[in-house]
């Protein structure tokens, strides 16, 4: 059962990324041929006025397949013969689609569960935050210029920086403090530590607060998810760590088995939890430009503005083809992890 959940939010983050591609390349008047969930062969499809709507066998992606996209043609309706301008639209609103539904999933997400805010519960005694005069209470609100506004920021910026100096602004009543906080590596916990704690209970706020979190919410996950790429490419963490779609189910599957074991609820929760954080990182990775990604085929785009003249299309079709031959070995390295991992460990 925790498979099957598994797979269908893994294919509906898939399907609200390629809708977004859809619904785009509708408005800018091109002929969407087929619209697919899945890859491999095709289990069945039905057409409608000028789309074949199709279910494949591995639930592992999907395609909204447009006309002249890959090829010439000289059907008006054709996506390249569309303004680059249209074409940039109809390719930014896949992982544009992505960001609004970890949006909408974080509202409901903090309408059902609340937040943690950034208040300080407890301050361990001996630790840096302690040293530095921080105190309970304290609401910190800015840690070297990125801004705060829930506990997981904190966590999140110390997890990304680890060892770094920290300049924190903290709100005590209605005066606004400075601290430097210098975190101090602990063998137990194998991390770096300041020494505070959350208040622990989240707290729900009126439909505006929970707009405003939701909105930090996603920003946050995108945050880590940029952060992450940056550690490894800076040897923070190595190829064996990342996950491709094996570890995604895994995962998905793992969280709602885990929240199942205190309440059908807590069960749900986490699913939520864990689509947002999927959907926004699928957002971040389709952006990078790297050629066969949104974002490669977006880099090609902003040139042709610039240039005002569009790129041959062998060109563009070789660089395409590079990039997913190299984007496919990266995903037989990454699922080979996940088997790895699954297996053996």
């Amino acid at each position: 059962m925790r498979f099957v959940i598994a797979i269908l939010v893994f294919a509906s983050i898939i399907l609200f990324h390629e809708y977004g591609h859809y619904l785009a390349a509708k408005k800018c008047g091109v002929r969407v041929n087929e619209f697919m969930i899945g890859l491999g062969p095709r289990l069945f499809g039905i057409h409608g006025k000028e789309t074949l709507f199709s279910v494949h066998l591995l639930p592992f992606g999907g395609a909204c397949v447009m006309e002249g996209e890959d090829s010439e043609s000289d059907d008006p309706r054709a996506f390249n013969n569309k303004s680059v301008f249209r074409r940039f639209l109809i390719v930014a609103a896949g992982p544009v689609f992505n960001f609004i539904l970890a949006f909408l999933l974080s509202i409901i997400l903090i309408a059902c569960t609340g937040y943690v805010p950034s208040e300080i519960g407890r301050i361990k005694s001996g630790y840096p935050a302690e040293q530095a005069g921080l105190k309970s209470g304290d609401v910190i609100t800015d840690i070297n210029g990125y801004s705060v506004h829930s506990f997981n920021d904190i966590t999140a910026y110390q997890l990304l920086h680890k060892g770094k100096k920290l300049h924190i602004t903290v709100r005590r009543g209605v005066t606004k403090l400075k601290r430097v906080v210098t975190p101090e590596y602990n063998k137990k916990a194998g991390t770096y530590l300041i020494g505070i704690e959350s208040v622990g209970k989240p707290v729900k706020g009126n439909i505006f607060t929970i707009i405003s979190k939701a909105f930090w919410q996603v920003r946050y996950v995108i945050y880590v998810t940029i952060g992450s790429l940056g550690l490894l490419f800076t040897g923070g963490i190595s190829l064996n760590d990342l996950s491709g779609p094996v570890g995604i189910i895994k995962a998905v599957g793992d969280a709602y088995q885990s929240g199942l074991a205190v309440s059908v609820f807590y069960a749900l929760m986490d699913i939520l939890d864990l689509t947002i954080l999927l959907s926004a990182n699928l957002g971040v990775m389709n952006l990078l430009p790297l050629p066969a990604l949104d974002g490669g085929r977006l880099l090609l785009y902003i040139v042709e503005m610039i240039r005002r003249k569009k790129a041959p299309e062998k060109v563009e079709g070789y660089v395409n083809l590079v990039g997913f031959a190299l984007l496919m070995a990266l995903m037989v390295l990454v699922m080979g992890n996940d088997i790895r991992k699954l297996f053996f460990h």
